[in-house]
């Protein structure tokens, strides 16, 4: 696994562009990988079917099969390492004003060329015993 950034500025977050994001990372960025391993929130734009609505059936079918997604826990946000780099990315370049979606792309390219030179890892301390204190609610109970 790679475990390397991307982004892409867009005007809106649709279906359509999380679609043609992932066209572009199965056809530019791994395209000699068999599978791409896709760790994301359970966004509703985020699910092979929006593959479906943007482009012609065996298009998108190519796309889906290159795809393994894992959802984050609905209520785990905290646990996603894709969350936890937006958050680094809005303290770092998204903290003032920008005049335009130009401005706002080239700021956005010079964090990602800087954070991706810096091998940064999640280093997760929270055990299975703690998970199973703090997030009772979420595992069912044995009697």
């Amino acid at each position: 696994m790679k475990g390397k950034r991307q982004l892409q500025v867009t005007q809106r977050r649709t279906k359509q562009d999380w679609a043609k994001c992932v066209k572009w990372m199965v056809d530019e960025l791994y395209s000699d990988a068999e599978k791409i391993v896709m760790v994301m929130d359970n966004l509703n734009t985020h699910k092979k079917a929006s593959l479906y609505e943007t482009f012609a059936p065996a298009e998108a079918k190519r796309i889906a099969n290159k795809l393994e997604i894992h959802y984050t826990p609905k209520h785990g946000s905290w646990l996603n390492m894709a969350e936890i780099e937006l958050s680094v990315l809005s303290r770092q370049c998204l903290g003032h004003r920008m005049e335009d979606i130009e401005n706002l792309n080239e700021q956005c390219k010079a964090w990602l060329k800087n954070r991706n030179r810096q091998p940064n890892k999640v280093d997760w301390r929270f055990t299975t015993k703690d998970a199973r204190i703090k997030l009772k609610r979420l595992y069912p109970s044995i009697d």
